[in-house]
């Protein structure tokens, strides 16, 4: 997850600049997505620490480069936010204490502003060399054990005190005083005086991404019409062909499926990020749903990514500007031919295939016991 991450960061960087990766860092359903096309389960709150986490262990070495830099993390590393703030500061030429204020404010808006019942667990903290930034931080509910992820982005906040993310992502837990809410000015007069009068709204965000509890993909989950684009031109012979001369590569069906998703996380339109369950046919999951992370076809993947980048950075981008054009193919055969998945017949595909592709999963990580006829135990 750490080395594909990494790659598709400096894809979006490398095509479209930092301020367009945070813009869709912010966006919750780009973010499932990404998470989802990196192999983590598709519903799972676990993405949020997974993917932050795996974004700043492979961009930190690339940090000068890139020109990005994410601070914080999960529990302890969350607290450390400040000194490493300071730290980039003095590094890059930042005023660090403004950026410190800005990460503990967002920390104690969705603390504390926002009443819902979920406490801060993790806050990551995402910043370009111009200043620009983004923050994702996630709570945790202790009586539900369901947890809420923040997405904020300084390009959208105007006001601290007034509607203030680009969204809220999690089930709805009864009423919720938000003191942020743009309804919420009589009681904004000052964040140090925000508990002068608790106005009761129900938070509203203007999307709204929730995960199931259930950890199987279902078909009611996709898209089947954009997944069965992505089969087609991985499966059909004449759009294979094609797709091949877009990449300039000789490529496997499979791998050229997990391509295809890729290339959508990186190049698609935020209007299309509605079904984030679909990019888990890219790699599968961890967990095994819908189907074990496919290993051989993970580094096939991860192999095209890095050459591509490599060729484009000594004036070659002739793959990675197919790797663009792939993703207008796929979409282009969704619109003309309207193909639709057979969603079954897809996870009996992927199932059946997976031991050839060294499919694995967390489960394959934990010992088996057994007992031999001494009655000893046997772990293996």
């Amino acid at each position: 997850m750490t080395t594909l991450g990494t790659a598709i960061t400096e894809t979006i960087i490398h095509g479209y600049g930092t301020s367009a990766f945070l813009s869709r860092l912010s966006d919750p359903f780009w973010f499932q997505a990404l998470g989802a096309v990196m192999g983590m389960d598709w519903h799972s709150s676990g993405i949020t620490t997974s993917v932050m986490g795996a974004l700043k262990r492979g961009l930190a070495p690339r940090a000068h480069e890139l020109g990005l830099h994410i601070c914080g993390g999960r529990g302890r590393h969350s607290r450390n936010t400040p000194h490493e703030l300071r730290q980039l500061a003095q590094r890059r030429g930042f005023d660090g204490e403004a950026l410190v204020r800005t990460s503990r404010l967002t920390a104690r808006v969705d603390n504390n502003a926002i009443a819902d019942g979920f406490q801060i667990y993790l806050h990551s903290f995402v910043v370009a060399n111009n200043g620009e930034w983004a923050v994702v931080q996630q709570g945790l509910n202790d009586r539900t054990g369901m947890a809420r992820r923040y997405h904020w982005h300084s390009a959208s906040v105007k006001d601290f005190v007034v509607e203030p993310h680009t969204a809220i992502v999690g089930e709805p837990w009864g009423t919720i005083l938000n003191l942020v809410d743009g309804q919420a000015r009589p009681a904004q007069t000052a964040m140090l005086n925000i508990v002068r009068e608790h106005p009761e709204k129900t938070l509203a965000a203007g999307r709204h991404l929730r995960m199931p509890a259930r950890h199987d993909v279902r078909a009611i989950d996709v898209d089947l019409k954009r997944l069965g684009a992505v089969l087609a031109v991985a499966y059909e012979r004449d759009l294979h062909d094609f797709a091949e001369l877009l990449l300039l590569e000789k490529l496997g069906p499979r791998t050229l499926q997990s391509l295809a998703l890729v290339a959508e996380v990186v190049h698609g339109a935020p209007s299309r990020f509605n079904d984030p369950a679909r990019f888990s046919f890219a790699l599968g999951g961890k967990d095994r749903h819908p189907f074990p992370v496919p290993l051989k076809t993970y580094d096939e993947s991860l192999e095209f990514l890095r050459t591509s980048l490599e060729r484009a950075k000594v004036g070659h981008p002739e793959k990675l500007d197919g790797f663009r054009r792939l993703e207008r193919f796929v979409r282009s055969v969704e619109t003309k031919w309207k193909p639709a998945a057979d969603f079954n017949a897809v996870i009996a595909h992927e199932k059946a295939i997976s031991p050839s592709l060294d499919g694995r999963s967390v489960f394959d990580d934990k010992p088996r016991v057994s007992f031999n006829r001494h009655g000893q135990l046997t772990l293996f």
